[in-house]
């Protein structure tokens, strides 16, 4: 009899879908009243115009404390945001959650060593500095590489995006420079499928994705699902709307598939993520990765960057009140993912913001509220062996400092504008000086032909000469100054 009441109480405690079980706040040394906090700062994003909706989980301790939806997938409200069921477009967090992940596992495997160059794997990624960068390198944003190229514009296929992506120039020193580039995550992916003989997204589905239960975590999602998927932009470049399919244009090009970009997933799938690396690595039992490689793959390795991973230092969307131990991503369509291990906690917001945003600023309202949300869940952990902190009497989106002002952007436009104009009068007058220049030459062209025609040899006298030199002479002059007043 009690063996079957464990077996009821346990089932009660998972959630009917993937994600984790739920716990009450306090069941884990949290505030009820204070998480209460992250309702209004979301909200606040959505009535503001920063997003039509959104979807947010914190979990602490193995449990998941707050799991909601807020506003709707977008802005017609027809279909409300639900944190088990829709769909997101995470955009960059692509580059730890896929990625990254792929090359832990690989390490762990003894299939990728992270201090070989690169040209080990990817052989045609050769020649001069390229010979230099490691799988270090890329992981750290620390190989000389741009931050990105237009490969939309520069490639038709797939294949020739992956071309310009290996033939990538690499502009300093592998090592000596950081920079942020979607080009290194990019051959990233590519190392992980040669040295799993499979393609990104077939690896990380088996090795990853589906030992932990992720069913809607995917790149290129069918088509099923598309009407539980957050659309992002209306008006992109190819000329349609997006929903369903990846919004970063490059990672379009590279056919959906790619190193920094392209992965959709939903919020309560990456709560189960973020608990697999809070408890080392595995989940429910399944080992995905070992607690060795969790560790090294997300402690500081240069500057502010783990390895793939980046970590908290105040402004990148973790707040101020995170441990230093805490690591991270944020993603370009609204999306952020933090960890927080010394507090055993994560926070999760996934929005699309890149959906027809009415607020003036976006990026502000969305830079706000990842750092309120965050600020929000440290804040209403109570058992804190360093004390319970104090609530400040206002957040940033209680403030929504500079979210609808268009000072700046109105004065960029304006110098933008005055800047055309002034380039539009000089070719204006180019072309007037080239018409005056044209028309002179063939007005001495047809004087030339008139005096030829005419057959006259009569003497011109000197002074006669000399007279019709000074008219000659004279007549631009006056043009010329007459123009100069007008």
């Amino acid at each position: 009899m009690l063996l079957l009441a464990a077996l009821v109480i346990a089932a009660a405690d998972m959630t009917a879908t993937n994600g984790l079980p739920e716990r009450e706040p306090a069941a884990v040394g949290m505030s009820s009243a204070r998480l209460a906090t992250i309702d209004r700062v979301v909200q606040r994003g959505v009535e503001a115009g920063g997003y039509p909706g959104a979807s947010v989980v914190v979990g602490r301790k193995g449990y998941s404390v707050l799991s909601r939806g807020f506003g709707a997938l977008d802005w017609s409200g027809r279909t409300r945001v639900s944190s088990r069921e829709s769909i997101y477009d995470l955009a960059s967090l692509t580059k730890v959650v896929a990625t990254t992940t792929a090359i832990m596992v690989l390490y762990d495997a003894g299939k990728v060593d992270i201090d070989a160059p690169v040209s080990r794997y990817l052989p045609d990624f050769s020649g001069g500095l390229r010979d230099q960068v490691t799988v270090r390198h890329l992981l750290t944003h620390r190989a000389g590489l741009p931050a990105g190229r237009e490969l939309w514009r520069i490639a038709k296929t797939p294949a020739e995006a992956r071309a310009a992506v290996m033939t990538s120039p690499i502009q300093c020193a592998p090592g000596n420079c950081y920079e942020y580039s979607d080009l290194g995550a990019d051959l990233l992916g590519f190392v992980a499928e040669a040295a799993s003989g499979q393609t990104l997204d077939a690896f990380l589905e088996r090795a990853v994705f589906a030992k932990l239960g992720m069913s809607d975590t995917h790149f290129r999602p069918d088509a099923m699902s598309s009407v539980r998927t957050a659309p992002t932009e209306i008006a992109p470049p190819r000329g349609y709307p997006l929903r369903g399919e990846v919004h970063d244009e490059n990672a379009y090009a590279l056919g959906g598939v790619a190193g920094h970009a392209g992965l959709f997933s939903t919020a309560e799938d990456l709560s189960v993520f973020a608990q697999m690396l809070l408890d080392g690595g595995v989940y429910n039992g399944v080992r995905v990765v070992s607690d060795s490689a969790v560790a090294l793959f997300t402690k500081r390795a240069a500057g502010h960057r783990a390895l793939g991973w980046d970590t908290c230092d105040g402004g990148a969307g973790c707040g101020q009140y995170m441990s230093e131990r805490a690591f991270g991503h944020t993603g370009f369509t609204g999306t952020s993912l933090w960890i927080d291990p010394d507090r055993q906690m994560f926070v999760i917001l996934l929005t699309n913001r890149v959906h027809a945003a009415r607020a003036r600023r976006p990026s502000k309202v969305i830079a706000d509220v990842r750092n309120d949300l965050a600020d929000a869940a440290v804040l209403a952990v109570m058992d804190d062996p360093t004390g319970v902190m104090a609530m400040p009497v206002s957040f940033r989106a209680d403030r929504a400092q500079d979210w609808n002002r268009p000072l700046r952007s109105s004065r960029a436009s304006s110098a933008a504008s005055r800047r055309r104009a002034a380039a539009a009068k000089r070719a204006s007058a180019k072309r007037a000086s080239a018409k005056r220049a044209a028309s002179k030459k063939s007005s001495a062209k047809s004087s030339s032909k008139s005096t030829a025609k005419s057959g006259t040899k009569a003497t011109v006298s000197k002074s006669s000469v000399s007279a019709k030199k000074k008219t000659s002479v004279k007549k631009p002059v006056v043009k010329k100054s007459t123009k100069k007043k007008r």
